[in-house]
């Protein structure tokens, strides 16, 4: 892919926040539509350019990157339908704003993960930080271990499977969407969200505003059966479920022309 407007200019970081090196490591070992290569010793820039290099420019369709190294930022805006296997654990923004890869993290992430994805899919072994999957869209992310606070947040759509636990306002500001969280989850869960469905299989310390425990249908757990026989989780927990109130929906006091638009 070439690179963006003005990214070759860039020579000099005074402060040390850019890598001014866009040149693709071209490191890869590729077999076919396969290939693999070693980040150890490259930087965050480099893991990036060599995937996409991988990607739009040699039509390989699986990707696995040895010793990522828990850096910041991988896997980030790849927006083709491939599989991409991180032999380790990410950093802190890993695989935000993606549309089409199944992603692969065979250890823990950090902060963000996922955030703004469109499609896909996204498996991680591990924990993930807070707000994992902030303002996701479309896919479905599936975390085995723990998630931190506020996962979820702004959620538009897809689907989100946690293992375990979560951490407090989980899910806050929904706005379609759902989230399988097996575990037990913190206070105010559900804050302020407006639509989407909640699924909790263990004790939720308090509910948020506008937070309401739903009324369980069979479509509920034909969903719920589909998504963990996708992914080989076994059997579902016993699930609570809860859905947003509409009690702060008001659009009362907006101007004629506002409310149309609204309506």
């Amino acid at each position: 892919m070439a690179a963006l407007a003005g990214e070759h200019s860039i020579s000099y970081d005074a402060r040390g926040l850019a890598e001014p090196d866009a040149a693709v490591p071209k490191v890869s070992e590729i077999s076919g539509t396969s290939a693999e290569f070693d980040a150890h010793d490259l930087s965050t820039r480099q893991i990036n350019l060599e995937l996409r290099w991988l990607i739009y420019e040699q039509g390989v369709t699986d990707v696995t990157v040895r010793n990522p190294g828990a850096k910041h930022s991988l896997g980030v805006g790849i927006l083709s339908r491939c599989k991409i296997t991180f032999d380790g654990s990410l950093g802190y923004f890993g695989c935000g704003i993606i549309d089409g890869p199944e992603v692969h993290v065979k250890g823990r992430v950090g902060w963000s993960a996922c955030e703004n994805m469109m499609s896909g899919v996204v498996v991680i072994d591990g924990n993930a930080g807070s707000l994992t999957g902030a303002a996701m869209r479309g896919g479905d992310l599936v975390v085995k271990g723990r998630v931190g606070a506020r996962s979820g947040i702004d959620q538009k759509g897809g689907t989100i499977i946690v293992l375990g636990s979560a951490g407090s306002m989980n899910g806050f500001m929904m706005q379609r969407g759902r989230q399988i969280i097996c575990g037990d989850v913190g206070h105010g869960l559900g804050d302020s969200m407006y639509d989407g469905t909640i699924y909790v299989g263990g004790k939720v310390r308090s509910l948020g505003i506008d937070c309401v425990p739903g009324e369980w249908t069979d479509a509920d757990t034909e969903f719920v059966e589909r998504k963990f026989r996708i992914y080989g989780l076994g059997g579902p927990p016993q699930l609570q479920k809860f859905v947003c109130g509409k009690k702060l929906y008001n659009y009362d006091n907006l101007e004629p022309s506002e409310r149309k638009l609204v309506l």
